[in-house]
């Protein structure tokens, strides 16, 4: 479908309602021309985008898109932050990496200043979310069997979560879409429906290690967890002696409105994971656990040749640097609930737009039907933003979003959701 109503631009390569743009088969993405080098493993848009900056992006066309999904809640500072450039640049000057054979003083103040903001007491520096979540797995099951001395080993998680790619997380993962082709899975991972209490007090048994859990289910759909469930949570863990694991890779750094979402109900979880908005978008990863759980990460226990790199700890102080002193958390509160409140005041008016959710900067649109054609319009009238499962417009702008951009983006989604609309009334 093309939309075309007046005011709003047709939408480019417009697919069938709902999928997303496919490369042509054996040929590069966007290109036609000959077969590409890369494995075919992303769907990719016919955008090549080649600068940033703060909240804009441009392509190698030259035209300005507003940037509303921030590398998958990556880039939260912006493009190119300035403070975290400088930090990179000079260290480019001194050491790329030596490895974790030898003292990293980077690495220390990166792990005091996340361990100050999370209230947990130790670090280990990786390269992704997903190798965070690995670790948080391995250093659960070790803790029982090589400290506690318990058979211990299995984990509990939620239908509709995404906890990562590897083999571990992607049968952590609440998603069966990411485990097509790729069986046997490993054993140890038992997943419950969300908000089931008595699913989940059935799922414990002898073998329980700890419970994963996502504060709001980002690729699910932007779902919170409601804080009556949460505390039926930790008094099972609690009860049973499990560690509580919270996943903050999409929600943490600031996103929610807090350093990190958990903190938003009041708990203290025994390990958190986080990547994405750690380093402004150079690739890096942690996993923070309480200061019990040292023994269970002894020497050559577990490890990681790149994580925590001089190069990647150098843009992890920076940012978190810039989230203290700019006090980040807090804006990304206040703009959160400003564009939620522009969002609903401005979409209540169509049909096809059926709730308005989310927390802080993460934030959801459901809607009556399919919306990749939306995002596909989107990017004709020059907004970013990516979904969140079939029906919901994920919206994900960096913590220095202004006011005048939210309603630009605002505007623009507003035109783009009744332009489609008014088209499908045609159409029937």
């Amino acid at each position: 479908m093309t939309i075309t109503p007046s005011g709003v631009q047709a939408a480019a390569s417009a697919q069938p309602q709902g999928k997303e743009v496919q490369p042509a088969a054996g040929a590069a993405a966007g290109t036609g021309e000959a077969p590409s080098a890369l494995f075919p493993n992303y769907s990719r848009y016919p955008l090549a985008l080649v600068k940033g900056h703060g909240s804009w992006l441009w392509d190698d066309k030259g035209n300005r898109y507003l940037d509303f999904m921030s590398g998958i809640a990556v880039t939260n500072l912006g493009h190119a932050p300035e403070k975290v450039k400088e930090k990179l640049k000079n260290q480019l000057d001194q050491l790329w990496h030596v490895s974790n054979l030898y003292q990293l003083p980077l690495q220390e103040q990166a792990a005091q200043l996340l361990t100050k903001h999370s209230g947990l007491d130790a670090a280990f520096f990786c390269n992704s979310g997903a190798e965070a979540n690995e670790a948080a797995i391995k250093l659960a099951r070790r803790y029982f069997q090589k400290v506690k001395g318990e058979e211990r080993y299995e984990i509990i998680t939620f239908k509709q979560s995404f906890h990562g790619r590897t083999l571990a997380t992607l049968t952590a993962t609440g998603q069966d879409k990411v485990k097509e082709g790729f069986l046997p899975l490993p054993e140890g991972f038992k997943t419950v429906p969300l908000h089931d209490e008595e699913a989940l007090k059935a799922a414990i048994g002898p073998n329980t290690a700890a419970i994963m859990l996502e504060m709001v289910q980002a690729e699910g759909g932007i779902y919170a967890v409601t804080p009556e469930f949460v505390q039926t949570i930790t008094g099972l863990c609690q009860e049973h002696g499990l560690l509580l694991i919270i996943d903050e890779v999409q929600t943490g750094m600031g996103r929610t409105g807090r350093w990190f979402a958990h903190q938003h109900y009041g708990i203290q979880p025994d390990i958190i994971t986080v990547a994405k908005g750690i380093a402004s978008g150079f690739p890096a990863g942690a996993m923070l656990g309480k200061a019990y759980l040292r023994e269970a990460f002894s020497a050559g226990s577990h490890g990681s040749t790149f994580g925590g790199t001089p190069l990647a700890t150098s843009a992890i102080v920076a940012t978190l640097e810039v989230m203290e002193e700019d006090r980040l958390p807090d804006r990304a509160a206040e703009m959160g609930i400003y564009l939620k409140e522009q969002l609903e005041q401005k979409l209540s008016r169509l049909s096809f737009v059926k709730e308005v959710r989310g927390l802080g900067l993460l934030v959801g649109i459901e809607c009556a039907g399919p919306v990749g054609d939306l995002v596909l319009a989107g990017q004709a009238n020059k907004l970013l933003f990516i979904t969140a499962g079939p029906n919901v417009i994920r919206l994900l702008p960096n913590l220095y979003v202004t006011h005048e951009e939210v309603d630009q983006a605002v505007e623009t989604l507003y035109n783009v959701i009744s332009a489609y609309e008014a088209q499908s009334q045609e159409d029937v």
